[in-house]
């Protein structure tokens, strides 16, 4: 794909959108009170929060295979979900904090994994429409 294709600028206000859409979204679906379903909000927010971090993979690197981003955001959410084995006194300052906690978790769990691959998934299938929309040719 032509380069200049990719960082085109309306495919690249396209991903900063999503991003921006996908932020309140995420937040409601996981810390809503309203749903009151704690497993549907935690598979929610982990889709959501691949998805953000595909978006955000795609808008910096606009020429970079869909394939190795989605790869590449599985791989890191799975090391995330697996530093919360470690409880060094410095990472459990930082867990401390609201932010340490949305961003880095609290408790691993291995049903984490599963949301975090179709978030992955779902990810690659957003960005490949926007990509066929925004783009002369579709990528993989």
């Amino acid at each position: 794909m032509n380069a200049d294709t990719l960082l085109c600028k309306p495919y690249r206000i396209a991903l900063l959108v999503g991003m921006m859409g996908i932020i309140p979204f995420g937040y409601f679906v996981r810390f809503s009170k309203a749903l009151n379903a704690p497993l549907l909000q935690d598979i929610g927010g982990s889709l959501a929060y691949q998805i953000l971090l595909m978006l955000g993979v795609a808008f910096l690197s606009p020429r970079r295979s869909l394939l190795k981003c989605a790869l590449g955001v599985f791989v890191f959410s799975c090391a995330v979900e697996f530093l919360q084995l470690w409880q060094a006194p410095f990472i459990l300052a930082v867990r401390a904090t609201w932010p340490g906690r949305v961003i880095l978790g609290t408790t691993f769990n291995w049903w984490d994994f599963p949301p975090y691959a179709l978030g992955c998934m779902l990810g690659w299938m957003v960005i490949r429409q926007l990509r066929q929309r925004f783009t002369s040719k579709p990528s993989s």
